[in-house]
C-alpha cells in the first residue's frame, strides 16, 4: 500500500462483539498489549463490533504509559465504517468518523474501511466523496473498502477515490478473490486484508479425523459462519480430505494447519495481509500464529493442497464475487 506499511497478519476483533462470548475488558487490554509487544501491532476492527473502538482507545492509554508515547507510532488500528442506507450527507459521515476518532482516542484514523450494503442505492457514491474530502482534510490517513465486487471496485476507483485496500473473505476454502479481483488489484494497485483465512477456527487439527460437527459444537458466531460456507464449498468430507492435506504439509514444516493456511493466502498475489481473529482474554493462539512467519511452502506443498481443491465446487458460480453473500 503506498505510504501505508501493515502487519502481514492483522489482529482482528470481530471477536470482540459478542457472538464469540463475553469478554473481560481489562484481560482484552493485557493481551492486546501481549500481542503488540510480540510484533502483531495492526489492529482490525469496525464501529458496529462492540466495544472494539473504545478497547483501541483504552489500549493506547495504556501503551502510552507503560512503553511511552512513542509506542504508538509502533501500532495500527483498521477501523471500518457501515452504516445503514439512508442520505450520505456530509454532515452525517462527519459525525460517523467523529465517533471513531473520539472512540479511539485519535487525532486521524490509519485506515478507514467503507461497506456498503446495497448496490442498488447509489448513495454510497456521496459517502465516498465525503470520505475522500476528510482524507484530505487529514481525519482519515487512507481510504479503503470492505466487501466490494470487482465492478464497482473499477467503477470507485475510475471515479478518482483513492482507495488502497478490499478486505475480502478469503480462504482455501474461499478462493473466489481469484476469480477477478486480484487482476484488478494487480493492475489498480489495490492491496487485499484477507479474512476468514482459518474459516473462524475450523482449518485447525482439533477438527481433524472428526465426525462433523452439529450445532452445539459450532459456539461461535464465526464457526457457524464458515460451517456454513464450507457445505457450499464442497462438504464435510472434502473439507477432511483438505485438513489432512494441510496437517502432512504442517508437520512436514514443524508447523500447524491453521500456519499453513494463513501463509498460503499470505503469499497470493495483492494480499497485504491475513487478519486474525482474537478472543482477547478467552483463547490465546499468539504463540501459534508467529509461527506463521517462518513458515516456506513449496511446489510439493502446493500441489498436494490443489489437489484436493480441484475437487471442490465453484463458489463464484453458486455464491457470486466477493462480498456478494452480504448482498442476496
Amino acid at each position: 500500500m503506498p505510504d501505508l506499511e501493515t502487519c502481514r497478519i492483522l489482529n482482528g476483533m470481530w471477536q470482540v462483539s459478542g457472538a464469540h462470548g463475553s469478554i473481560d475488558s481489562t484481560a482484552a487490554i493485557t493481551r492486546m498489549l501481549a500481542h503488540h509487544l510480540a510484533g502483531l501491532t495492526t489492529w482490525d476492527l469496525a464501529d458496529h463490533y462492540g466495544p472494539a473502538e473504545d478497547f483501541i482507545g483504552a489500549f493506547r492509554r495504556r501503551l502510552a504509559a507503560e512503553q511511552g508515547a512513542d509506542a504508538l507510532r509502533q501500532m495500527q488500528a483498521f477501523t471500518k465504517w457501515v452504516p445503514n442506507p439512508g442520505p450520505m450527507t456530509r454532515s452525517v459521515v462527519e459525525a460517523a468518523i467523529d465517533r471513531s476518532l473520539h472512540r479511539m482516542g485519535v487525532e486521524t484514523l490509519d485506515l478507514l474501511q467503507f461497506h456498503w450494503w446495497d448496490y442498488d442505492d447509489p448513495r454510497y457514491r456521496d459517502a465516498l466523496d465525503e470520505l475522500d474530502r476528510l482524507r484530505t482534510a487529514g481525519r482519515i490517513r487512507h481510504l479503503a473498502l470492505a466487501n466490494f465486487d470487482t465492478a464497482h471496485l473499477a467503477t470507485i476507483l475510475d471515479a478518482g477515490i483513492p482507495v488502497v485496500s478490499n478486505q475480502v473473505q478469503y480462504s482455501l476454502v474461499d478462493l473466489r478473490p481469484e476469480v477477478h479481483m486480484v487482476e484488478l488489484c494487480r493492475a489498480r494497485h489495490v492491496q487485499l486484508l484477507a479474512y476468514g483465512t482459518l474459516c473462524g477456527g475450523l482449518l485447525a487439527e482439533r477438527f481433524l479425523g472428526q465426525p462433523e460437527p452439529g450445532r452445539g459444537r459450532l459456539d461461535t458466531a464465526s464457526l457457524q459462519k464458515y460451517k456454513q460456507m464450507i457445505d457450499i464449498w464442497g462438504g464435510w468430507a472434502l473439507f477432511q480430505q483438505l485438513l489432512e492435506a494441510l496437517n502432512v504439509v504442517a508437520e512436514k514444516h514443524q508447523a500447524s494447519i491453521a500456519n499453513v493456511a494463513v501463509r498460503t493466502i499470505m503469499d497470493r498475489p495483492a494480499v497485504a495481509g491475513v487478519i486474525v481473529g482474537v478472543r482477547l482474554g478467552l483463547s490465546d493462539h499468539l504463540d501459534d500464529t508467529l509461527r506463521a512467519f517462518d513458515v516456506r511452502l513449496d511446489a510439493d506443498d502446493h500441489a498436494r493442497i490443489n489437489a484436493v481443491l480441484a475437487s471442490a465446487r465453484n463458489l463464484a458460480s453458486l455464491i457470486g464475487d466477493c462480498g456478494d453473500e452480504y448482498r442476496r
